[in-house]
């Protein structure tokens, strides 16, 4: 279960830098010129990195809605609200490490 909880972490974690960052970086900085192609792409292919790295281990949600909406349609009750708080603080620690390096003085 240790196994499970920290590799959706780790996923939550890679979610963040990959996906939301390029959305922070296309909206702070226009002039890289990512548009919504690259938002896109980028959350896509961090979900599939994610998909076949993590998915033989645990359900790699990757995100906690996800985990709800599948917790309120019944699947898995017993593990649902562990990989809950470890998608939670997975997402809590990148936001504060994608903060530093992206904010503006």
């Amino acid at each position: 279960m240790i196994k499970k909880l920290v590799v959706e972490f780790i996923g939550s974690f890679w979610l963040v830098p990959g996906g939301c960052a390029s959305t922070l970086l296309a909206a702070v900085y226009p002039e890289l010129g990512i548009g919504f192609v690259g938002i896109s792409l980028a959350f896509g292919l961090t979900v599939l990195i994610m998909a076949y790295s993590i998915v033989h281990i645990s359900s790699c949600h990757l995100n906690p809605v996800v985990s709800i909406g599948l917790w309120i349609g019944g699947f898995a009750k017993k593990e649902r609200l562990p990989n809950i708080g470890a998608q939670v603080l997975g997402g809590i620690a990148a936001d504060g490490a994608v903060y530093k390096f992206t904010a503006k003085d």
